[in-house]
């Protein structure tokens, strides 16, 4: 029987419960008395760190609104906590909750650089571009232990096989020194998430992850260096960070950046009540303001799953987005340079010494 937990406001974390997964044939909802037992509990919740025992690491989109076709995750779930995540109702398929399980119960790829490899080196493989961070940031607190992207990293350098990468944390600085050598092939393009400059705003809607001043730093830091890099600004809430996209666009550029991209809020299946209720501890007074501002690009709804659409939104408001992001891209000279990642180098661990014995 699967219980939902209720809690006001916990430290360090993006949901307020444990919300029921929509895959469980037995529910349980509290009472207003046993709310009322929960509602003074702030204590931090610990993460728990558990064993995927996956085969395969390479994954396949077949999302015609999404560009690319193969990501790695090392990792399932994500600690960072954000509470607009739309990755959280992979947990369900685990049997726990989207809420507080998705960013307390992290599964672990364990052997992902050496599943990595493998796939490489199989004669099947058509070298390509491979995504970073698709149901998880591959930067989440967790990969300081346990060094699972640069692993993975390492693989992509060893075969020159080219990688995207998308990320909030400032832990991925650690890994410069890898695209340094990358970018000398134009293996490497990475893109950094700001949803909103306000420090304060950031630490309640995304919990863990990196500071918006740590995240232009690493902006500038790997511009400095010679990586490509642009922002994400995503998600683009209405009614709540929308106002920001120039300020953002403005820093980014300044920063160094010289690509952006941006995606409204989605609020797929369970997504949706884990978004309302950190908008009733955090922002009640602006709740229905957010709600109907999202009702707005999504036709009247919460959310919309169709393609193509849902990346963007539909309507006035959400054609007042996209000329606001065109228009100061524009202004600060933001995507102007043409950038394609290369596979041309791409050789497997033996190649040359085969091609210089034959």
């Amino acid at each position: 029987m699967t219980r939902r937990e209720f809690r006001k406001d916990i430290r360090g974390r993006g949901a307020s419960s444990n919300v029921t997964n929509r895959y469980d044939s037995l529910k349980y909802e509290a009472t207003e008395e046993e709310f009322d037992n929960y509602a003074d509990e702030k204590t931090l919740l610990k993460t728990e760190v558990l064993k995927d025992s996956s085969r395969t690491i390479l994954s396949e989109n077949k999302s015609p609104d999404i560009g690319f076709r193969f990501s790695v995750n090392a990792y399932r779930g994500c600690e960072h906590g954000c509470s607009y995540c739309y990755a959280r109702p992979t947990h369900e398929y685990l049997g726990y909750s989207p809420g507080l399980d998705f960013e307390s119960k992290i599964f672990v790829k364990e052997e992902a650089p050496k599943l990595l490899r493998e796939a490489l080196m199989k004669k099947s493989w058509e070298p390509q571009v491979i995504a970073m961070s698709g149901v998880t940031d591959c930067y989440q607190p967790l990969e300081r232990k346990m060094q699972l992207t640069r692993g993975c990293l390492e693989v992509l350098l060893e075969f020159k096989n080219p990688v995207s990468m998308i990320t909030k944390n400032g832990l991925i600085l650690r890994d410069l020194d890898i695209f340094k050598e990358m970018a000398k092939y134009n293996g490497i393009l990475i893109f950094i998430s700001v949803t909103s400059l306000d420090a304060e705003l950031a630490r309640t809607l995304e919990p863990r992850t990196s500071p918006p001043q740590t995240r232009l730093h690493v902006i500038k830091t790997l511009a400095d260096a010679g990586i490509p890099v642009g922002v994400n600004v995503a998600p683009c809430i209405p009614g709540l960070t929308d106002h920001e996209m120039p300020m953002i666009l403005k820093a980014a550029s300044e920063a160094g950046a010289q690509y952006a991209g941006y995606v409204p809020l989605r609020l797929p299946s369970s997504v949706m009540p884990i978004f309302e209720e950190w908008l009733e501890v955090h922002r009640p007074l602006n709740k229905q303001k957010v709600l109907n501002s999202v009702r707005d690009i999504r036709g009247g709804k919460l959310n919309d799953p169709n393609f193509g659409s849902r990346m963007r939104g539909e309507g006035p408001r959400a054609d007042h987005m996209a000329q606001m992001f065109a228009l100061y891209a524009r202004k600060y000279n933001l995507n102007m340079k043409k950038f394609s990642l290369s596979a041309e180098h791409f050789q497997r661990p033996g190649d040359q010494l085969k091609f210089a014995i034959d």
